[in-house]
């Protein structure tokens, strides 16, 4: 393991879905080399999608030059993200600097309205692939994705493999394994309806009525950062 203080960072924001950030959270927090920002504007407790309270350790100004900068998705509270100019010039000066630019569920398509992951492959949640594409991103449907410095975890629960998968290029593969085993990461989920093909149509369906508010603002966002980008 290198002796070095990486500095990681994660985007929070209001609104934010708050296991795209805990989950990967949890794992970089477990190498003794990783030091973890949470970044917001102002040091101001936000609330995020689900309602839980997080308070910010570091505001954008005072931010270190990181290692790695990490996305997180959200609710309706992304759709405000992806339109704020001085968030988006953040990424970029960061993305330009940092030795992995990465993303958990939706943040991908923050990464990509700031045009940070134009000509790179990358994931996102399962719903939000196409939306993802319109921002000139070539979209894998893969729970980790990494394209050269690139790499982007599908949705929320992914956070966990992606996290994992940082840890093994930042610190080597035994130390993952480390982080895995005192995690007890050995999934076996109650039922198998994680992903669409596996849900059906009985369960797919509704879900999709039931979020259907969130994906229209999403997709109205996208397809006007869609037009900014060129696209």
């Amino acid at each position: 393991m290198t002796n070095k203080q990486l500095q990681i960072g994660f985007l929070i924001y209001p609104g934010v879905v708050q296991l795209d950030v805990m989950a990967a959270y949890q794992v970089l927090a477990f190498p003794p080399n990783m030091q973890i920002h949470l970044l917001w504007k102002s040091l101001t407790p936000i609330t995020s999608n689900e309602g839980l309270t997080i308070v910010p350790t570091t505001t954008l100004e005072h931010c270190p030059t990181l290692d790695v900068i990490c996305v997180p998705g959200g609710g309706l509270g992304q759709v405000e993200v992806m339109k704020d100019a001085e968030i988006l010039a953040f990424l970029q000066q960061q993305g330009a600097t940092a030795q992995y630019v990465t993303s958990v569920c939706t943040g991908s398509i923050i990464l990509a309205a700031a045009g940070l992951l134009q000509g790179y492959k990358a994931t996102c949640h399962w719903a939000f692939r196409d939306q993802l594409a319109m921002l000139g991103v070539e979209v894998v449907p893969e729970r980790v994705a990494i394209d050269r410095n690139r790499i982007t975890g599908a949705g929320v629960t992914s956070g966990i493999d992606f996290g994992l998968t940082l840890v093994s290029l930042l610190c080597g593969e035994d130390v993952a394994k480390m982080t895995q085993l005192m995690l007890e990461y050995n999934p076996e989920p109650p039922f198998n309806a994680g992903t669409p093909e596996m849900a059906g149509e009985g369960i797919l369906q509704p879900l999709m009525q039931f979020g259907k508010p969130l994906v229209e603002a999403f997709l109205a966002q996208t397809k006007e950062k869609a037009v900014q980008l060129g696209f």
